[in-house]
């Protein structure tokens, strides 16, 4: 073994953390950018787990009531409260000269107004999830074409060729490139889960709200609070 490489081998470390601190500030910025971006994506997929369980749930309670005809003025929550309240405030604003159609589009028509605000805040922060997925590889590929330069510059100035002069900047390289696949890759799969869950939640709603305005639109007497069962 070459006595001159040891010394430039165990100025080295090449475990995570070392890789980062003998980073070049570009590199090191790079990661430090991307670690932010997969903390904020976690941080994204974790309250849409919570939002998304209450959400399902709401949407089955909507179902429910719809199916046995309860109260719309019951204990209902959050979409589903919202959903209903609509539907209440467009079955009392009743027009006599109004068709039977003209009277269930107004009342779908709230109540897909009232379902797609609470659709738009159930999305928030998907976007973040969907950027970091597709520009997160790239910007770990910028640090690692910026810490490949710094190895050619290293060769340059040494006139050294050796694998113990090139390795350290290629690592740094490296290391940036896999943590913006470790960013992309679950930000990925979390968006697609996410969005699937949303449109479900949506679609189930929606599929309701179509069965209830049609029963509201044949009942211009009776009273509001009920979902008209047949």
């Amino acid at each position: 073994m070459d006595p001159t490489q040891a010394p430039i081998e165990a100025a080295h470390d090449f475990s995570f953390l070392g890789l980062f601190l003998q980073a070049d500030p570009i590199v090191k910025g790079v990661m430090i950018l991307l670690v932010i971006a997969s903390i904020a994506c976690w941080t994204v997929v974790f309250e849409k787990i919570i939002r998304l369980a209450a959400a399902r749930r709401q949407a089955k309670d909507f179902a429910t009531l719809v199916r046995s005809g309860g109260n719309l003025d019951g204990d209902l929550n959050g979409i589903a409260g919202h959903v209903a309240q609509a539907a209440i405030d467009a079955w009392r604003d009743q027009d006599a000269s109004e068709t039977r159609a003209e009277r269930r589009e107004r009342i779908e028509r709230a109540m897909k107004g009232a379902l797609t605000l609470e659709v738009k805040r159930l999305r928030t922060g998907l976007s973040l999830l969907a950027t970091s997925g597709s520009t997160a590889p790239f910007v770990g590929l910028f640090g690692t074409v910026w810490g490949i330069m710094n190895s050619f510059s290293s060769i340059a100035r040494s006139q050294d060729t050796s694998l113990a002069v090139v390795a350290p900047g290629i690592a740094e390289a490296l290391f940036a490139t896999a943590i913006g696949l470790v960013v992309a890759i679950p930000a990925v799969m979390a968006y697609n889960k996410l969005s699937g869950d949303v449109s479900a939640i949506q679609s189930t709603f929606s599929s309701y709200i179509s069965l209830l305005g049609n029963r509201l639109a044949r009942d211009r007497a009776g009273t509001p609070h009920r979902a008209a069962a047949e």
